[in-house]
């Protein structure tokens, strides 16, 4: 099972254990971590599940696509490492992956 470390917005870091096969949005959401809205379910059709990705094998995220780049541009707090975190799929190549939930827009 891949491992995910995620800093929520207070800076406090926590690592959960994830299935394979669900986003970074759902092993957030899973697992207690509520200021990731995440309203659109994961349809990449808002930026509520907008995260930073800030290390760990950032080399195998997948290409992101002119629809969640799009979305990003509407967050205040986009950075060079913004992500939509319902884009990413959780693979045992992500595996250590951690990512810090963006400032609320």
């Amino acid at each position: 099972m891949p491992k995910l470390i995620v800093v929520n917005r207070e800076g406090e870091e926590s690592t959960v254990e994830v299935g394979e096969g669900l986003t970074v949005m759902e092993a957030i959401r899973d697992n207690g971590f509520d200021e990731l809205l995440a309203l659109c379910g994961g349809c990449c059709s808002c930026a509520t599940c907008h995260v930073m990705v800030d290390s760990g094998p950032t080399d195998k995220l997948p290409a992101m696509s002119e629809d969640e780049d799009d979305l990003l541009e509407s967050s205040d707090h986009r950075a060079e490492n913004s992500r939509l975190s319902c884009q990413i799929p959780l693979t045992s190549e992500l595996d250590g992956l951690k990512v810090t939930i963006a400032p609320e827009d």
